[in-house]
C-alpha cells in the first residue's frame, strides 16, 4: 500500500517465523522432490520422502492459516470479487491495507499453489510407476483410482506446478522491477517498510512455540502414514 508522506516508513513484522521458514522448506522440498524424481532409480524413495515433507508443510499451513500472525492467517487475504476488481482498479482504500501481506491477486495464487500441490501430494500417496515406487496409500484405493492418480500425478499435476512457480517468479520479478518492491527480501526478513501505523504479524517466542508443536504434530500424521507403506 502507498505511504503517506505524514507517515515515514519503519520496519513492520509482516511475515512471522514460521511462515518464513514454512515459505523456504517447501521451495526446497519442491526443488527436491522434481529432482528425485527426474533421476528415478534408487532417488524415488527420496522423492516419496521429500512428497511427505509437503504433506506435513502443508497441513501445518493450514493450521497455522488460522492461528498464525496477522498477516499469514487466511482472514487477512482471502477478499471479496468486488474487492479484487478495486484493487486491480488502483482503487483499494488505505484502511484495508492491501498490500501488506498477501494481495488479493497475490492470494489467488497462494491458494492455487496450495491446493494443486494438496493435489499432487494426495495422488502421489495412492500412485503407482508399476517398477518399484507405490504410494502409501495405494491399498486403500481401487487400481483405476490409482491409475488416474498415477496418471495425473505425472502429468497435469506436475506441469500446472511449474506453470504457478514460473508465475510466481514473474510476479516477484515485475514487483521488484517495476514497483521496487522486494518481495523476497520481506520473505527472508519478515519486515517490510510501512507507515508506523501498519498492524504487525504477532511473532513472539510463544506463537513460534506454538508454531513447533502443530508442526511436530504434522510430522506425526506424515509418519503414520509412511509407516503405512508395503
Amino acid at each position: 500500500m502507498p505511504i503517506e508522506p505524514n507517515l515515514p516508513p519503519t520496519p513492520v513484522r509482516v511475515w512471522d517465523l514460521p511462515t518464513r521458514l514454512f515459505h523456504w522448506l517447501l521451495v526446497i522440498c519442491i526443488v527436491g522432490s522434481v529432482a528425485s524424481a527426474k533421476v528415478g532409480g534408487n532417488a524415488m524413495e527420496w522423492h516419496l520422502r521429500f512428497g511427505l515433507m509437503v504433506f506435513t508443510l502443508l497441513a501445518f499451513r493450514l493450521l497455522w492459516g488460522f492461528v498464525g500472525g496477522r498477516w499469514s492467517r487466511f482472514a487477512s487475504f482471502i477478499h471479496a470479487p468486488a474487492t479484487l476488481l478495486r484493487h486491480l482498479r488502483g482503487q483499494s482504500r488505505r484502511d484495508e491495507w492491501l498490500e501488506v501481506g498477501h494481495s488479493p491477486s497475490g492470494a489467488l495464487s497462494v491458494f492455487a499453489m496450495l491446493a494443486i500441490l494438496g493435489l499432487q501430494v494426495a495422488s502421489g500417496l495412492v500412485s503407482d510407476d508399476e517398477i518399484s515406487t507405490t504410494g502409501p496409500l495405494i491399498r486403500f484405493v481401487s487400481g483405476a483410482t490409482s491409475s488416474l492418480a498415477t496418471s495425473w500425478h505425472k502429468s497435469w499435476g506436475q506441469w500446472l506446478i511449474y506453470t504457478l512457480v514460473l508465475l510466481h517468479i514473474a510476479a516477484i520479478l515485475f514487483y521488484l522491477l517495476k514497483r521496487g518492491n522486494n518481495l523476497t527480501g520481506a520473505m527472508v526478513r519478515g519486515d517490510k517498510a510501512l507507515s508506523d501505523d501498519t498492524p504487525a504479524s504477532r511473532d513472539t517466542l510463544v506463537t513460534r512455540l506454538l508454531a513447533l508443536v502443530l508442526l511436530l504434530a504434522c510430522a506425526g500424521v506424515a509418519g503414520w502414514v509412511w509407516s503405512l507403506r508395503t
